[in-house]
């Protein structure tokens, strides 16, 4: 009896299929595609060079990446437009203009040809013509909604710089105007050493009534903007903050318990959450695991520490795991049940890997974990 062959069906709109077989086939050539679209942005549209930093190897893909992204997701119309929504807003820091997108889209549309042959044709140029005029416009309206309600971007004077370790400090800044955020949320710094060098970092308190700022610090290896706020800063210096950002937030009409992940500088947004729930008045039960790689590591341990013993309801733990005998994530497994838990991530990329893998080991469904360190993608750009 012959053997029947069933083809793979493309699910999907149209638009959509054609768009993922051009990110299928130029997968492999990013660095070239992403090269060949700045060049020809900046040969055709000189005059838009001035938006992005001198040194282009800290801008990489950032924006290509962005635009690709979104057009990936152009099925998923609520995650395409919140995706949209917050990369139109963070792009007025950069000082993106309506004129601009015709710019960007008519390159992304000449890159793609050029090094998606095998699948170019007519056919998908009218489909990826068709997602960036979406995107673009998603965007567009919300900047513009965005510049009735806030600035661009806010200057920030430093107020305090406590260097906690060698490499990690804690910022304390005020906002020229006042900067509304909710606790868990992030937001990108520009310095004044880096010009439209942007880089996120998670505020690490509540929102406070005297409108201060607290961000915590790592300097990282060829890290120009983390660097310089932790080695060149000095109270008085004057930064640029864009829009907070980021949905690793507390529900506060639901009951269920927090679970907290916090790895190095991590435990920022994470004190920030134990803070927000406090103020809220809520006896709803706040697990911390804190993690390091070494005790000294454990640059704010004293506060959270203090945060514990101010509330009965939270309880701190710190994993530390030099010698890589007990990973953060696995020490979930010694405590719970954590069914009636919400799960908050943060800290480094493989940290977070490893936590939503354990979580879901251990039965919490995906609906209940929160991070911030993919939703990076939602906010980068120019």
């Amino acid at each position: 009896m012959p053997v029947q062959r069933v083809a793979a069906v493309e699910e999907g709109s149209p638009d959509a299929i054609l768009i993922r077989r051009t990110m299928a086939e130029i997968g492999s050539i990013a660095d070239k595609v992403t090269s060949y679209f700045y060049a020809l942005l900046f040969v055709r549209h000189p005059e838009l060079r001035v938006l992005f930093p001198p040194a282009m190897d800290t801008q990489r893909d950032r924006l290509l990446k962005a635009l690709l992204t979104a057009a990936e997701h152009l099925d998923n119309t609520p995650v395409l437009v919140d995706y949209l929504q917050n990369l139109g807003r963070g792009h007025r820091k950069y000082g993106t203009r309506t004129e601009h997108y015709p710019a960007v889209g008519e390159c992304l549309i000449g890159a793609l040809s050029r090094y998606a042959g095998n699948v170019w044709d007519p056919e998908t140029e009218a489909a990826w013509v068709r997602a960036y005029t979406t995107i673009s416009q998603v965007m567009i309206d919300s900047a513009a909604a965005d510049e009735l309600r806030s600035p661009a971007w806010w200057h920030a004077e430093i107020v305090t710089h406590d260097l906690r370790t060698p490499d990690v400090a804690i910022l304390t800044i005020r906002p020229d105007q006042p900067y509304p955020f909710l606790a868990g949320q992030y937001t990108s710094v520009e310095t004044p050493w880096w010009p439209r060098v942007w880089r996120h970092y998670s505020f690490a308190s509540a929102p406070r009534s005297d409108g201060l700022l607290t961000f915590h610090v790592k300097a990282v290896p060829a890290g120009w903007v983390s660097n310089a706020l932790v080695h060149r800063a000095r109270p008085g210096d004057v930064v640029r903050l864009g829009p907070p950002t980021g949905s690793m937030t507390v529900d506060h009409t639901a009951d269920s318990g927090l679970l907290c992940l916090g790895g190095g500088t991590g435990i920022a947004p994470i004190k920030a959450l134990v803070e927000d729930v406090a103020e809220h008045g809520a006896r709803r039960p706040v697990e911390v695991f804190y993690g390091a790689r070494t005790g000294d590591d454990l640059y704010d341990i004293h506060t959270m520490l203090r945060l514990q013993q101010s509330h009965p309801w939270l309880a701190v733990r710190a994993v530390i795991d030099q010698q890589a005998h007990v990973q953060l994530p696995d020490a979930l497994r010694d405590y719970g049940p954590w069914n009636e838990y919400d799960a908050y991530l943060s800290g480094p990329p493989g940290m977070i890997r490893s936590g939503i893998h354990t979580l879901r080991d251990i039965g919490m469904p995906s609906s209940r974990i929160r991070h911030d360190a993919v939703e990076e993608l939602l906010v980068t750009g120019i």
